[in-house]
């Protein structure tokens, strides 16, 4: 199996080639979680995958609670779906406080006083509120918890998070706010840790694969030893197969898309399809890793031909249209402009605005 052939199984596995999904929950729950820290660019990561959908759907399906963000595995937010939410809070949340637990004595966030923040919070929200984070500070303030600057008040809510206490509520206008967990996400499901790793670890596979277990581990943010273990559990529904010295595991029904060559994506800043792994040489030569790396790797919006990233793209939304302005790393062939043009249409359909590409 070669390079190319790994790209284009992860296409497929992640369902941004072949058959797409229904609605918005049904992608997260799909992929597990989804990184989402950048909500616009989040939102967009979701309509790649599904047949057709529209900015406001998922900005709706967000509202409705059908999907949650919240800190949930590495120190940033994801989408997750209520079903899942509290087995992988309650695997790779330790691991996130751990990687936390500098900042928290930085900020003199002991454990009494944020066990206290808690409880605040929980007491604020209780009853179907939904709070935005400023009035959540005012609430710790009356209490007499100083959440003055953004950091301290930012982990604070993240502990809060990681907890199970509180998670993403409607959005007020443009102001996201937060909600109890237990009103949002009644009476879901909590797994023994041993069967939560092999869940996790078939759910990434499956999704992402061709992957390696260090993949699993970076994505995840579990320890080389859990990220076996999961593995070790669930290997026997998995293809594996050996490319250049490492193992890579994946799903049965994996295939290589029959789609069209070129095929081209507008991918989201933080797609799964480029943060969903440690080694990313599959998806480009070793000068464009560089060109990604020079931008902070996976820190930009990229535009990917045939499984491979050729370049980068930002949108600037004026009125009554979108401006997509694209950066090759090389100078592209017809055939991959017109393949551009065509993913261009299809972002623009979803913010359901005409496209102006540069």
């Amino acid at each position: 199996m070669a390079h190319l052939d790994i790209a284009l199984r992860r296409l497929h596995s992640q369902r941004i080639s072949g058959a797409h999904l229904e609605n918005p929950g049904e992608v997260v729950g799909w992929l597990g979680a989804v990184q989402a820290q950048d909500y616009a660019g989040a939102k967009w990561a979701l309509g790649l995958r599904l047949q057709a959908s529209t900015d406001g759907e998922i900005d709706q399906a967000f509202s409705d609670g059908v999907i949650l963000r919240t800190h949930l595995m590495r120190p940033t937010w994801h989408f997750v779906t209520p079903v899942d939410i509290r087995w992988m809070l309650s695997l790779t949340a330790p691991r996130v406080h751990a990687a936390n637990a500098y900042m928290y004595r930085s900020l003199e966030l002991e454990s009494t006083l944020l066990r206290r923040s808690n409880a605040e919070l929980a007491r604020a929200l209780r009853g179907g509120k939904q709070l935005t984070r400023d009035e959540l500070r005012d609430v710790l303030r009356e209490a007499g918890i100083a959440s003055d600057g953004g950091l301290r008040l930012a982990y604070i809510m993240m502990f809060a998070e990681l907890e199970g206490v509180i998670c993403s509520g409607a959005r007020r206008g443009k102001q996201f706010t937060y909600a109890l967990l237990d009103e949002r996400a009644p009476d879901t499901k909590t797994l023994e840790r041993e069967e939560a790793l092999a869940a996790l670890a078939i759910r990434y596979f499956v999704s992402r694969g061709p992957a390696t277990i260090q993949d699993f581990a970076k994505w995840s943010g579990l320890t080389i030893t859990d990220a076996r273990g999961g593995l070790e559990a669930v290997k026997a529904r998995l293809r594996h197969e050996v490319v250049d010295g490492q193992d890579y595991w994946f799903s049965t029904s994996t295939t290589q898309a029959g789609v069209p060559s070129p095929t081209a994506y507008l991918l989201s800043i933080y797609d799964e399809y480029v943060s969903g792994y440690r080694d990313r040489s599959a998806i480009g030569e070793a000068e464009v890793g560089a060109k990604l790396r020079a931008l902070g790797n996976a820190l930009s919006y990229i535009i990917v031909v045939d499984g491979q990233v050729v370049g980068t793209w930002k949108r600037k939304l004026r009125k009554g249209a979108v401006i997509l302005d694209t950066s090759l790393f090389a100078r592209a062939k017809q055939a991959e402009v017109r393949a551009i043009t065509l993913a261009a249409k299809k972002y623009g359909e979803f913010l359901e605005l005409p496209v102006e590409l540069v």
